[in-house]
């Protein structure tokens, strides 16, 4: 078992938690360099990491060492991980589990032993922060669901312009305009002009100087 966490107290506190779980011994690493080295000798092992307070520089950085060492299961324990953190372990790789540091110690110990039997343990907290993420993403439309033609008829529509001065500039007709409002509206999941121009203003497709209500 490898304890990686830079903070002494909490050092000895997970230590004396781990000596009631594990028959094996603890060995602690304060740094990624030291961390990467103990699996070269034995890869089956088991990594409890505050990855918030190691030298990593991301999330990406900590799945590369991952994936060097595919014999060896990960505890992510925290009290400073967020969404897109949680999504991109989760996702990232079936080797990693994540509990929070204000978590009961019940459930620390119960995700070491979760591991030790070679499954993955997501605490309760890690897993509704996960949904709550995927809701956002299902209810939140974003930019990128638009086409180039769309995109320029909803700054059109930011800028004032109405269907037949937008369809007078671009060449085409009423009838073509009305058919893209429509597919706007629909993939940005609003009812109104009013609605669609302030999801441009929110998403920065137009500044404030061309906004218009």
């Amino acid at each position: 078992m490898i304890l990686a966490d830079n903070q002494e107290l909490t050092r000895l506190g997970l230590k004396a938690l781990l000596s009631g779980i594990v028959d094996s011994s603890v060995s602690i690493v304060e740094d990624k360099a030291a961390l990467i080295e103990k699996p070269k000798a034995n890869s089956h092992v088991i990594v409890l990491i505050d990855f918030t307070l190691f030298d990593f520089a991301d999330e990406d950085n900590l799945l590369i060492v991952v994936e060097r060492f595919p014999d060896t299961r990960w505890i992510l324990i925290s009290d400073d991980l967020n969404q897109a953190s949680i999504k991109k372990f989760v996702y990232g790789s079936k080797h990693i589990s994540i509990v929070f540091k204000d978590t009961p110690l019940y459930i620390i110990r119960e995700a070491v032993k979760v591991t030790l039997s070679g499954s993955r343990y997501i605490c309760q907290h890690a897993t509704e922060m996960l949904i709550a993420a995927q809701q956002d993403e299902q209810q939140s439309p974003t930019v990128s669901t638009l086409t180039a033609t769309e995109l320029a008829i909803l700054t059109a529509i930011a800028q004032g312009k109405t269907t037949k001065e937008i369809a007078a500039d671009r060449n085409s007709s009423i009838h073509t305009i009305n058919t893209h409002r429509k597919n706007i509206f629909r993939k940005l999941n609003v009812n109104t002009a009013h609605e669609a121009v302030k999801y441009a203003f929110r998403a920065g497709i137009i500044n404030t100087e061309e906004f218009y209500i």
